[in-house]
């Protein structure tokens, strides 16, 4: 999906106050369409940068699977989910489930995602390191034990 797909969506669209701290209310679902349904909801800057992620993604992983779980989109190849990404007041986070096994590592450790998750929080598209979070991207999906069974 580029922003073309989504230029359309209110662009005055505030976020849910449960997004001001937490992740969005987003009903749970597999596929692409959900993903870019809740990437549509989110108001800039955050639906530029989700929207930049999600192609960037595609790009990198043959074979990308997306969910919303969680009140975030998350991404997966074969069986696990390894990153989500997901828009919360004045930032997205991109994070890496078992990111500590990442080189380097990224820099924020999350609250409530578990130990071994780390990521990175984005203010704008200009925060956006390219090279860095394809090869992060990359790195996730060969990590065994990531995710699991997809369900």
């Amino acid at each position: 999906m580029t922003s073309k797909d989504t230029a359309g969506a209110d662009a005055a669209f505030e976020l849910p106050e449960a997004m001001t701290g937490r992740a969005s209310p987003a009903k749970a679902a597999v596929g692409d369409k959900p993903v870019f349904a809740y990437i549509a909801s989110l108001p800039q800057p955050q639906r530029g940068i989700a929207e930049w992620i999600d192609a960037l993604a595609a790009r990198t992983l043959p074979g990308l699977e997306r969910s919303v779980k969680w009140g975030m989109a998350y991404y997966g190849v074969g069986d696990g989910w390894c990153f989500s990404c997901g828009g919360f007041a004045g930032h997205v986070k991109l994070m890496f489930i078992n990111g500590v096994a990442l080189d380097p590592v990224p820099p924020v450790t999350p609250v409530g995602m578990g130990k071994a998750t780390r990521g990175v929080e984005l203010e704008s598209v200009d925060d956006i390191d390219e090279h860095q979070i394809a090869e992060w991207m990359k790195q996730v999906t060969s990590v065994p034990g990531v995710g699991g069974r997809k369900r």
